[in-house]
């Protein structure tokens, strides 16, 4: 398998869960009204972040690829395969935050709170 391949699978599954977890999100009303501005500042900090750290190891030769698997896109010094998690993880990390958070607003705002009988 190349590391293309094993980069866009793991977008896609992220891509999937994001959805599934904005649709619990989006069912009891708990989505922002810049969400998606923030998800895609997240995106863009984690991949810039990426870019510079993978090149910084690159450069320093802590880590080879096998040049046979890549694309040959690379940006700096690292391949545009190494965008893949920060995509991945900046789209469904959110989406699962917003739904845990909604789901968990919704049961606390349900709960029978115990009864006060005052001092005894």
């Amino acid at each position: 398998m190349t590391y293309p391949v094993l980069a866009l699978m793991s977008i896609a599954v992220a891509g999937v869960v994001a959805a599934v977890a904005y649709r619990v999100a989006a069912h009891y009303r708990a989505i922002p009204r810049r969400f998606w501005w923030a998800v895609a500042g997240s995106i863009v900090v984690l991949c810039v972040l990426t870019v510079v750290f993978d090149s910084v190891m690159i450069a320093a030769d802590l880590f080879r690829y096998d040049e046979s698997k890549l694309s040959g896109v690379r940006l700096w010094l690292a391949p545009i395969e190494d965008l893949g998690w920060p995509v991945a993880a900046g789209l469904a990390g959110p989406c699962v935050f917003l739904a845990v958070d909604a789901v968990a607003r919704h049961r606390a705002s349900r709960a029978v709170p115990p009864s006060y009988e005052g001092p005894k």
